[in-house]
């Protein structure tokens, strides 16, 4: 499991805790010193969505002038902004042991999932 990508965001620390706490395994990307991995930002991208994985509520979105939010259409312009402003990325993205993906931090949610993980669903 990842939980990417800021050490310093509210959330992130929240689901690192979460995720101590249940003793789950897991491995920290930070974003801003790291960078995004292009083929895993596709693979977000194709299982969420652009629109579940652009964070429009983050200060690094407001902070982008009116033509470079306006021209966040599709996908394609999305994942160009993603990769260039990693930040703009909601978070924490997992990635589950079977595969799937998940952006946000929501416990019980996490919980459902930690408990098909362990029954190898």
């Amino acid at each position: 499991m990842c939980c990417p990508p800021y050490n310093n965001c509210d959330t992130v620390k929240k689901a690192r805790t979460w995720l101590n706490d249940q003793g789950a395994a897991h491995a920290f990307v930070d974003f801003k010193k790291q960078g995004v991995d292009a083929a895993a930002l596709s693979l977000w991208l194709t299982q969420l969505g652009w629109q579940a994985l652009l964070n429009t509520r983050g200060t690094t979105w407001r902070r982008l002038d009116d033509a470079a939010r306006a021209a966040v259409t599709d996908a394609a312009s999305a994942q160009a902004l993603m990769l260039a402003q990693p930040s703009v990325i909601k978070r924490p993205v997992v990635a589950w042991p079977d595969g799937r993906i998940s952006a946000g931090f929501e416990p019980a949610t996490w919980q459902a999932r930690l408990g098909q993980t362990a029954a190898g669903r």
